[in-house]
């Protein structure tokens, strides 16, 4: 069956000689693996279009169950400067790793799929990087049906005096329910304010804002140490990110 679709490339291998194979992510197929013959000879017209983080529109073939065959393929947007700039890569890795690793095969999601559209547009532009990975995770965590609690105490329900923030739990602690568990992170009411928007914000409404450093601080080790807790995966790009930041790169 013929199929044409908008897309965003997760991965990009090369296959053989002069093939690459490519995971499309889109937002009617999910994610789908496509072939794209004579992708990495240099004046192949498949050359740029099979490009990691590339958004395009994509014409292939495929038969239920098989892999799919790239027909043609026209840029909507190349974002060159993902690829160039070795911090931008890093965080947009992160998300299409997020994405193809949490996502399954032909799941469809067009939310999902807007969201990081307008991420990758967002790390483009210039916008805080780390602000728009912890949203981004937060879409990941709703998806796997692990949104931490963060409008009340996930102990107890009390919506004041929020002081903490549980990973083990699955959210945030009251004073009261702090002793509960002896790991939870200290967190400031600038945080607080960031993990109860990111569930109900858009990140096609991000705007350029400014955090504080010792929010963002905060907001790292919450949703670090929960990504770790609920969906354990060994991020390459995530560990990439972090060398980065001891070696102050």
């Amino acid at each position: 069956m013929l199929r044409s679709v908008q897309g965003i490339v997760l991965r990009s291998m090369d296959y053989g000689e002069g093939n690459k194979i490519i995971s499309l992510f889109t937002p009617e197929l999910g994610k789908v693996g496509v072939m794209a013959r004579g992708a990495k000879k240099v004046k192949s017209r498949h050359a740029a279009v099979t490009q990691l983080f590339t958004y395009g529109d994509f014409v292939f073939f495929k038969q239920r169950g098989q892999m799919g065959s790239l027909n043609s393929a026209e840029i909507i947007e190349a974002h060159h400067a993902l690829r160039e700039d070795l911090h931008m890569s890093a965080h947009a890795s992160y998300l299409v790793e997020m994405t193809d690793r949490m996502l399954g095969e032909e799941e469809g999601s067009t939310y999902i799929f807007e969201q990081l559209k307008a991420g990758l547009m967002a790390i483009e532009e210039g916008k805080d990087m780390q602000i728009v990975v912890h949203l981004y995770e937060m879409k990941m965590f709703d998806l796997a049906g692990y949104l931490p609690v963060t409008d009340a105490c996930v102990s107890c329900g009390e919506t004041s005096g929020i002081t903490s923030f549980s990973p083990a739990m699955g959210g945030t602690l009251c004073t009261r329910c702090r002793y509960k568990d002896a790991m939870a992170i200290p967190i400031a009411e600038g945080t607080l304010k960031l993990l109860k928007l990111f569930p109900r914000m858009d990140m096609r409404r991000l705007g350029a804002v400014q955090v504080k450093e010792e929010t963002k601080a905060q907001l790292k080790a919450c949703m670090r140490a929960y990504m770790d807790v609920h969906i354990g995966v060994q991020w390459k790009s995530r560990g990439f990110i972090e060398q980065m930041e001891k070696y102050n790169i």
